[in-house]
C-alpha cells in the first residue's frame, strides 16, 4: 500500500513538472480589454460579489493537454482574472481537496471575501497548491455560502473542476445556496477535462442556480471566448446605453441621453402615450387624446384644445375666446363672424344674422320703434311712426288745399292695402277765438278730411273723425308761423289691444 502511494506521488511530481515546463513555453495570454466598452456604457456591471471555487483534488493531477488538469484549471482561472474589467466588487477564492489521507479534507479560503483587486487575486491564485485526495466540492460550496452571506447585491459563484469522483452532495449544496440567496445568485461551472460523469454533475450544479451555465473549459480558453464568458458572468449588454440591461430592456432603442424607467423605457410623465423627450405638451391631463407630438388635439385649429373647446366646429380662421367659441362682441347671441349688425345694444332681440328685429318692416328696428304696428308700405319718421304729414288750413277755414290732395291720396292707398287698420283723423286749431268755437272748427276740419277719403272708397268706420280744438298745439301760438302749423289735421292709427 505504501509503495503504491509512493509511486502515485512520483507520478504526480512528474506530471506537475512536465506541466510547469509546458507552461513556460506557452504564448502569453493577450486578454480582450472590456474596460473601454464598459466606460462607454455598452456594458453594465451585474455582479457585486463573486467567488471562484478551484478544484485541487487528486483527480486534477491527471494529465490533460500535455500537463495536469490542475494546472489547466489554474490557467483558466488566471485568464478569467486577467479578463475581468475594472469593476468595483468583492471577490473570494476557495480551493478544495484532501491531504495526508484519503479521508482528510482541505477547503481553504485563499482570498477574501474582500475588495477585488486583480493583482492580489492573481497572487492568491498562484499560491494555490495541489491538495490531492478526495474532492469535497460540497464542503467548498458550503464554505462559499458562509463566505458570501454578509455580501450585498448580486452574487456569482464560478466552480472550476473536472467534476470527477464527486458524489451528488454538491447538487444539494447548490440548491441550498440558491435557497439562501435567491435571485441574487447565479452559479457557473467550468468543466476541466473530458470526463462525462463529471460534466453531467457540474451541469446539474449550475442548473440549480437557475441563471448560470456550465461550459467546457476548452471552449473559453481563447481570449475572445474568455471575454464572452466574463461578459456573461459579470456584465450585461446595454445596447442603447440607458443603464438598463438588454435582457430586461423593453425599449432597447432608446436614444442616447434619454432618461428611462426600470424597464428601460423613456418616461411618459403625463401618460399620454408620447415619451417625455418627444412630448411638446408634457402636462396633458390624463385621458386626453394627443397627436404625435403629445399635444391635445385641436380639430378646428382655433388654438383651443378639443378637451377644452366648447365650440369644436368653429370655421377656420375665426377668432375665438378661451373656451374656443367665436367672439360675440355685442353679446346678442350671434357670433361676430355671422353678425351683420355687430353693434347691437345689450339686451335687444336680434334675428339669425344678429340684426335687431323690425316686426312691422318699416325700416325702424323694434327697440327704437315708438309705433310698432305701422301699416305696410307706409312712410315713417325716425321714431317708426306713420309719417303721413299734416293737412294745413287757412285761418278760420275748413277747405282742403289742392297741395294736400297727393298726400291724402297716399293715405287712402295705405288704408286700402290695410283694411283692418283704423285711423283716427284728428282736427286741430290755433288759439285765436273761444274754446267752443275752435273745438267746432277742429271737428269740421277732421270731417272735411274724412269726407275726402270717403270719396276715395274708404269706409267711415275705418277713419273716425275727432276734434281737439287748440288743446294739442305742435308749435307756439305766439307767432303767425306757429299758429299756421297748429291749424292742421293729423292721422293716428288705432291699434287693437
Amino acid at each position: 500500500m505504501g509503495r503504491h502511494y509512493l509511486g502515485l506521488m512520483c507520478l504526480v511530481v512528474v506530471v506537475l513538472v512536465s506541466g510547469c515546463a509546458g507552461t513556460s513555453e506557452r504564448v502569453a495570454f493577450q486578454r480582450v480589454d472590456l474596460n473601454q466598452m464598459l466606460q462607454e456604457g455598452q456594458f453594465l456591471q451585474k455582479v457585486d460579489n463573486f467567488a471562484v471555487i478551484l478544484d485541487a483534488s487528486q483527480s486534477m493531477t491527471e494529465p490533460y493537454k500535455n500537463r495536469s488538469k490542475f494546472l489547466h484549471a489554474k490557467e483558466i482561472a488566471s485568464k478569467l482574472n486577467q479578463t475581468i474589467p475594472d469593476l468595483k466588487m468583492g471577490g473570494a477564492l476557495i480551493s478544495f481537496g484532501a491531504i495526508n489521507s484519503p479521508l482528510g479534507t482541505r477547503v481553504l479560503t485563499v482570498y477574501g471575501l474582500t475588495d477585488y483587486v486583480k493583482e492580489d487575486f492573481g497572487t492568491a491564485l498562484q499560491s494555490v497548491e495541489w491538495s490531492g485526495g478526495l474532492s469535497p466540492l460540497a464542503s467548498a460550496m458550503d464554505m462559499t455560502r458562509q463566505t458570501l452571506t454578509p455580501a450585498d447585491g448580486k452574487l456569482a459563484v464560478i466552480i472550476i473542476s473536472d467534476g470527477k469522483e464527486i458524489d451528488n452532495a454538491p447538487v444539494a449544496s447548490a440548491a441550498q445556496m440558491k435557497e439562501t440567496f435567491g435571485d441574487r445568485l447565479c452559479i457557473y461551472t467550468v468543466v476541466v477535462g473530458d470526463d462525462p460523469g463529471g460534466a453531467k454533475l457540474l451541469e446539474e450544479v449550475a442548473s440549480k442556480g437557475q441563471c448560470g451555465v456550465s461550459v467546457a473549459g476548452d471552449t473559453i480558453f481563447g481570449p475572445q471566448a474568455m471575454a464572452d464568458f466574463v461578459e456573461r458572468v459579470f456584465l450585461a449588454r446595454d445596447t442603447d446605453r440607458d443603464g438598463v440591461p438588454d435582457d430586461i430592456d423593453t425599449c432597447p432603442d432608446t436614444p442616447k441621453g434619454v432618461k428611462v424607467d426600470e424597464k428601460g423605457c423613456p418616461f411618459d410623465t403625463d401618460r399620454d402615450g408620447v415619451y417625455d423627450y418627444l412630448d411638446q405638451c408634457p402636462d396633458t391631463p390624463k385621458g386626453v387624446k394627443v397627436d404625435e407630438k403629445g399635444c391635445p388635439l385641436d380639430s378646428d385649429a382655433d388654438g383651443v384644445y378639443d378637451y377644452l373647446d366648447q365650440c369644436p366646429d368653429t370655421p377656420m380662421g375665426v377668432t375665438v375666446d378661451e373656451k374656443g367659441c367665436p367672439l360675440d362682441s355685442d353679446k346678442d347671441g350671434v357670433y361676430d363672424y355671422l353678425d351683420q349688425c355687430p353693434d347691437t345694444p345689450m339686451g335687444v332681440t336680434v334675428d339669425k344674422v344678429g340684426c335687431p328685429l323690425d316686426s312691422d318692416e318699416d325700416g325702424v328696428k323694434d327697440y327704437l320703434d315708438q309705433c310698432p304696428g305701422t301699416p305696410k308700405d307706409a312712410r315713417v319718421d325716425e321714431r317708426g311712426c306713420w309719417s303721413v304729414g299734416n293737412v294745413l288750413f287757412d285761418f278760420g277755414k275748413t277747405d282742403i288745399k289742392p297741395d294736400s290732395y297727393g298726400y291724402l291720396d297716399e293715405v287712402a292707398e295705405i288704408l286700402e292695402k290695410n283694411p283692418s287698420l283704423k285711423v283716427e283723423v284728428q282736427g286741430h286749431t290755433d288759439n285765436v277765438g273761444s274754446e267752443d268755437y275752435n273745438e267746432r272748427l277742429s271737428i269740421l276740419r277732421a270731417k272735411a278730411v274724412m269726407d275726402y277719403l270717403k270719396g276715395k272708397g274708404i269706409g267711415v268706420d275705418q277713419i273716425p273723425a275727432t276734434g281737439y280744438g287748440f288743446s294739442r298745439p305742435v308749435a307756439s301760438n305766439d307767432t303767425d308761423e306757429g299758429r299756421a302749423k297748429n291749424r292742421r289735421t293729423e292721422f293716428h292709427p288705432i291699434y287693437s289691444k
